[in-house]
């Protein structure tokens, strides 16, 4: 799964960009009319594999992760960057706002950028379903198909929206009706985390910046969130580890680096859960998307468990900390579970997948 990273010029993002992914590149912005992208993962922190692995001792520790693309600083009126393949097919957009003063921007407005910015990716959006709209009417009148006559009544239904400067994640399309639009990847259809930039100064308003900065409707919005970040100060904490970390930490009234939650966020808004494995060798969290099948989970793992599966053996991570890590503990307690291949895999629970393939 993909996060597209965007955002207007000198909102942070660059420095939010390295944190998720500990990267430490330089993203200007695009020249000669080519975007400049970076990628790179991210690492989702979970208590629960820590938890785990301290329980089992592995050799390998594995957090779940999501890939994230870093579209340069598009300015206002500038959309050639959006069309960039590599951007277009995120899976969501996590939008960098600045709120903090800059000495040529002046005072932050986030309402004013987060309009900005959703107007852009509304006017791509538009570009797109006009140019298939005259395509389409060429082609009927040609030869009239009803494929193409159903499209075209739902590009207009959508380009009504868009002109209403509604983004797309707002219409509430049928489940056939979307699926006959995936292809196009619409930029305003995507779910959107609006991730305030804070001043160092400002830390404490993290939990209040959204009425602070009037984004009840924005933060109401259909598959948006907002959240915040201090991207100066995550960079300080980075660069500290253990007690001297938490120390830090405490002084700021945090319980934890806003990174971890930029990063829970962002794994939610892909709709993304975990399940573990857990043993000698490796604690894994393997990100699955919400309502995934006991034999879909499986073949995550590895493609030989779906082709040969025959049962998951299944319990609650509580139930398996409460044993600490004792199996047959839980096979006493009932505790250990047998489910089929429809079984629908919840977050946070532990995986065994027996399988046989022939040779």
């Amino acid at each position: 799964m993909k996060i597209g990273l965007i955002g207007l010029p000198k909102s942070g993002k660059k420095t939010l960009f390295n944190l998720l992914t500990g990267s430490n590149v330089a993203t200007a912005r695009y020249d000669a009319g080519r975007a400049e992208l970076h990628t790179g993962v991210a690492r989702v922190p979970d208590p629960r594999v820590d938890r785990l692995s301290a329980l089992f001792t592995p050799k390998k520790t594995t957090y779940a992760s999501f890939e994230v693309v870093d579209l340069a600083g598009i300015a206002k009126g500038e959309r050639a960057g959006l069309e960039t393949k590599e951007f277009r097919n995120a899976d969501a957009l996590l939008h960098v706002v600045r709120a903090f003063t800059d000495e040529v921007s002046g005072p932050p407005d986030p309402k004013r950028d987060i309009v900005d910015l959703e107007t852009e990716l509304i006017l791509a959006d538009l570009d797109v379903v006009d140019r298939r709209l005259e395509r389409l009417e060429a082609s009927i009148k040609k030869q009239r198909k009803e494929a193409e006559v159903r499209e075209q009544e739902i590009l207009r239904r959508l380009k009504a929206a868009l002109e209403a400067e509604t983004p797309l994640r707002a219409v509430d399309l049928g489940p056939e009706d979307a699926k006959a639009v995936r292809g196009f990847n619409f930029l305003s259809e995507k779910p959107i985390l609006h991730c305030l930039n804070l001043d160092e100064k400002a830390i404490a308003d993290g939990p209040r910046v959204v009425e602070k900065y009037g984004l009840e409707a924005i933060a109401a919005q259909r598959r948006a969130r907002v959240g915040w970040v201090s991207a100066v100060i995550e960079t300080e904490v980075a660069q500290l580890a253990g007690e001297e970390q938490q120390a830090f930490l405490a002084d700021l009234g945090l319980k934890e680096p806003a990174i971890h939650r930029v990063l829970s966020d962002c794994y939610a808004l892909l709709g993304l859960i975990s399940f573990f494995t857990v043993g000698d060798d490796e604690v894994r969290a393997w990100p699955i998307a919400a309502g995934t099948r006991a034999l879909e989970a499986a073949d995550t793992v590895h493609s030989d468990m779906a082709r040969g599966f025959i049962r998951a053996e299944v319990n609650s991570y509580d139930d398996l900390v409460a044993a600490k890590g004792a199996f047959a503990e839980l096979r006493s307690r009932g505790q250990l579970r047998l489910e089929g291949k429809e079984y629908v895999v919840q977050d946070g629970e532990i995986c065994h997948f027996r399988f046989n393939v022939a040779k």
